[in-house]
């Protein structure tokens, strides 16, 4: 699994525990794939369809750096279905699992759309 991004747990990201709040941590990993998916696809039109089990490992606090890591599981014809882990970045412990997440490239109307991939492609590649 690849890392993509940092995120630096501050006291507005914090529940009343004073831990990492669940909403905040999920939103960060919806930004993150559907990031990583408009890349792939090359289409800023791609949302969020399914999220499988969220399984919540562990916590982190205030001051924690966590790193929030993608992989894909398959290509569909008009999705792109990731699988993602957040770990703390000084530990490795981690933190939140997401086994499945689907991602649809939309076209101009918000409907599906074919985006013709079949693996990972990286940036330095298409140039």
């Amino acid at each position: 699994m690849r890392f993509h991004t940092r995120k630096w747990v501050k006291p507005e990201d914090l529940n009343p525990n004073g831990t990492l709040f669940g909403g905040q941590l999920l939103a960060w990993i919806d930004e993150e794939l559907a990031l990583y998916s408009i890349i792939q696809l090359e289409n800023q039109r791609v949302v969020t369809k399914h999220m499988s089990e969220i399984n919540f490992k562990s916590s982190a606090k205030q001051g924690d750096i966590v790193e929030i890591g993608i992989d894909v599981v398959k290509f569909g014809t008009t999705s792109l279905v990731l699988k993602c882990a957040v770990r703390n970045m000084m530990t490795r412990e981690i933190i939140i699992t997401i086994d499945n997440t689907t991602m649809v490239n939309l076209d101009e109307n918000g409907k599906p759309l074919a985006h013709g991939k079949t693996q990972i492609e990286f940036v330095k590649d298409r140039l």
